[in-house]
């Protein structure tokens, strides 16, 4: 079996990855490990932009206020300021690695055409158009060459591996890990002192996401299994507006339409909002996904509409090109029609329980991105907080590996067992259990719970778990083996967090605790599950 060996591996390659991996390429070898094209990431799919005070009428203590309101009393404040105050510094180094933001008309000196998404009290997103996402990470992807970062396509790592299982005196620590190399059916280790996890969130949990095929829980699963702890599973951010059309599957009507005046209506052209919060449209997107089911489930429609016939197509055109394109692909004209939209699965508020610089409770191993838990979020992300989350910690989690030893003794990694495990021939029973953990998610773990939906879910995904586990130990590993098998275990961890949290609070709601808990502390809730089985299958 070939082992790879790099002083630092990054496993993903959005925002956070690259990011973490051009710091890192200052101190040493670097390898990003990514499982399908070294673009194809969350970020790429970003159109909002990066939340950061730039304008002369904004604070950081607006941004920390906001960002506090929105996460319904979790976040980590001190997490929050850290991170807010950092914006400007690290904004400044993506327009030095060659980033070009959307400026104002008539105006080259610098002044940003800021917008504004729900939950802010003022203009200060940043953006390219509504490709931000696309933007950054051509620049990152040309600025990692260029630092010599190694980049390794359709490369999905299946387990890391720690020096506890390898039943190695000392402290347990992670060393490495093998993956699959999907285009040759391989598999081979990466043994490094540091690995970074920046493999994004899990959209695909669910039946209905806007997330890209790759988004299947990867890095938490992985964590998971070697024991680090998993905080605050259960905030799952849907997204309140996918374009409802069956052809268009999830695209993404951003945050920052409703920014420039677009209003949500009913079946009736009747704005809704109103009735559920003073911030009516502009509210947060916890509350804005819950009143959309709800006017869809009063109604007994299929969908709510956005309404922004009130500005110009010249307007929309300029402000939302890749939006009012695909849009009217599909036969809207956003200057003229309503555009139908639904709630997706959008984004991981909890994760891997990380401190700012990515440290975990597992030396060796980092957590980056939307993977990782620092307390930022609390129980609902403000929009656009996500990448410029990713950013502050990608560099402060480069300073504190730089100041760590380098050079670690190498422990020898197994060779891959296969055993007895033979090639699959009923690929068929990986796409049954695929599709009913998305929708058993869907049904019962969705925007709004209730004990028993949560109940039934935690049976179903156990048994398929069991059924999975399985079929991983007789049959030779492929991709999408490794995704049902993160997927299943990503789920469990989400119906067990829901489980634990008997309030509701932010985007957990639950009919059966509809109110907040004041009576105690505010908690997080924990899984740390101790590690164990076997790595391989076919044994």
């Amino acid at each position: 079996m070939q082992t790879i060996d790099f002083d630092f591996v990054v496993v993903g390659s959005g925002i956070a990855g690259l990011m973490s991996a051009i710091h890192l390429s200052e101190f040493g070898r670097v390898c990003v490990l990514t499982k399908k094209d070294s673009a194809e990431s969350n970020t790429n799919y970003a159109q909002g932009g990066i939340a950061c005070v730039l304008a002369s009428d904004d604070s950081f203590e607006a941004h920390v206020q906001d960002t506090l309101i929105a996460g319904d009393g979790l976040c980590d404040e001190s997490v929050v300021r850290k991170i807010v105050s950092s914006g400007p510094e690290r904004i400044a180094e993506l327009e030095q690695l060659g980033m070009k933001f959307t400026e104002m008309d008539g105006n080259s000196g610098g002044r940003y055409d800021l917008g504004r998404e729900g939950g802010h009290s003022k203009r200060r997103v940043l953006h390219a158009g509504d490709i931000t996402g696309r933007e950054i990470e051509k620049v990152l992807l040309e600025k990692a060459r260029a630092s010599k970062v190694t980049v390794m396509e359709h490369c999905m790592v299946i387990d890391l591996v720690t020096t506890g299982w390898l039943g190695v005196s000392g402290q347990n620590r992670c060393i490495g890990g093998y993956f699959l190399n999907r285009q040759t059916g391989e598999i081979a280790a990466f043994r490094a002192p540091h690995t970074v996890l920046a493999s994004g969130g899990g959209g695909k949990v669910y039946l209905y996401t806007c997330n890209p095929d790759i988004a299947t829980g990867d890095g938490l699963a992985l964590a998971w299994r070697t024991g680090v702890p998993i905080k605050n599973l259960e905030f799952i951010q849907f997204h309140p507006t996918c374009l409802y059309h069956p052809e268009a599957k999830s695209f993404l009507i951003s945050e920052a339409v409703r920014g420039e005046g677009a209003v949500l209506v009913n079946s009736a052209g009747e704005s809704f909002m109103e009735r559920y919060d003073r911030r009516g449209s502009l509210a947060s997107r916890d509350i804005v996904a819950r009143a959309i089911d709800r006017e869809m489930k009063t109604s007994g429609t299929t969908c709510v509409y956005l309404d922004i016939r009130s500005k110009p197509p010249e307007f929309l055109k300029k402000r939302f090109p890749n939006i009012y394109k695909t849009c009217k692909k599909f036969g809207f004209d956003m200057a003229k029609d309503l555009i139908p939209v639904v709630p997706a699965a959008h984004y991981f508020c909890g994760g891997v329980e990380a401190a700012v610089d990515g440290t975990t409770a597992l030396p060796g191993l980092y957590a980056c991105g939307e993977v990782a838990c620092t307390g930022l979020h609390g129980a609902n992300r403000l929009a656009s907080n996500s990448l410029l989350e990713a950013l502050v910690c990608a560099y402060e989690m480069a300073r504190t590996i730089s100041q760590m030893p380098r050079e670690m003794p190498r422990v020898l990694i197994p060779a891959w067992q296969t055993g007895a495990a033979v090639p699959s021939d009923e690929s068929i029973v990986i796409e049954h259990n695929w599709n009913e953990v998305r929708t058993c998610m869907w049904d019962y773990v969705g925007i709004v719970r209730t004990n028993k939906r949560l109940e039934r879910a935690r049976r179903r995904i156990g048994n398929l778990r069991a059924e999975i586990q399985e079929y991983y130990y007789d049959y030779v590993v492929t991709a999408d083996l490794l995704e049902l098998r993160n997927i299943a275990a990503v789920g469990e961890l989400i119906v067990r967090s829901a489980m634990l949290r008997r309030e509701s609070r932010g985007l957990h709601y639950t009919l059966d605790y509809p109110e907040k808990d004041n009576s105690r502390p505010v908690i997080n809730t924990v899984i740390c599950d101790k590690p164990g089985g076997k790595l391989w299958g076919g044994n």
